[in-house]
């Protein structure tokens, strides 16, 4: 692998249109590639595909990168990584939508960004329909519509043979590096208290009785709430 000064003098030069430069990176960040994709070998993809979407990750990566953003290349380029592979498999893959639904989606998405950035929190179903005009019902469609689904109990090709649930509830004690990037991007995204219900549950180990106490509500709301959770950090994990 290259030393840092390294990689930052080589994406300096890809940045100016250095194609040899962009090359060098990519050649010697190809296992960091391949780690990433691993997870997506079996979503109907073909390996040589898989790899090429991560590549292109990998130079969106490299022309948006910034030493002043004072973390490793490799750290920044993962979620990039992860990120075209997920597109590509929710505008191409195995799930079909819509031309249409997939345009609202991606629009909600970008109110949803943009909400959250000035507002610091997340719109209501109720406020992202009274700001495009439509059902709430038809946010729930548009936002559902794109996701990937899988299942918790999917082992996919973790090399322990544990499921997403069991990875999860394990305390997310993952070796792959990759694997704790993105869960550790999967929980910053959570609210306060959902953090704290993950913190008391998977960290601390307290039942979901002990949990309903400590927050004051109902061990039903905690249940609700934990699946919510799950669900989110699948989202972003797989």
């Amino acid at each position: 692998m290259l030393e840092k000064e390294e990689t930052l003098a080589l994406i300096a030069k890809a940045q100016g249109g250095d194609r040899e430069a962009a090359g060098i990176i990519l050649q010697e960040n190809a296992p960091l590639v391949k780690s990433v994709i691993k997870r997506y070998k079996n979503k109907g993809v073909e390996y040589d595909d898989l790899f090429q979407l991560g590549s292109i990750g990998l130079l969106k990566a490299v022309k948006n990168f910034s030493a002043d953003f004072d973390v490793c290349f490799s750290t920044y380029a993962v979620p990039m990584i992860i990120g075209e592979i997920k597109r590509y498999l929710r505008d191409d893959g195995y799930v079909k939508v819509s031309r249409s639904t997939r345009a609202l989606s991606y629009k909600i998405a970008y109110y949803i960004d943009e909400y959250k950035s000035k507002f610091n929190d997340s719109p209501t179903i109720d406020r992202i329909a009274k700001h495009f005009n439509i059902d709430s019902q038809e946010v729930v469609f548009a936002m559902d519509a794109t996701l990937i689904p899988v299942s918790i109990y999917d082992k996919g090709d973790d090399e322990k043979g544990l499921s997403i649930g069991e990875r999860i509830a394990n305390k997310f004690s993952v070796d792959d590096e990759v694997d704790k990037l993105s869960i550790k991007e999967a929980i910053s995204k959570l609210d306060e208290r959902e953090k704290k219900i993950v913190i008391l549950r998977f960290f601390r180990d307290k039942t979901q009785s002990e949990v309903a106490r400590e927050l004051n509500v109902s061990q039903v709301q905690v249940s609700r709430l934990e699946n919510k959770i799950i669900n989110k950090i699948k989202e972003d994990i797989v």
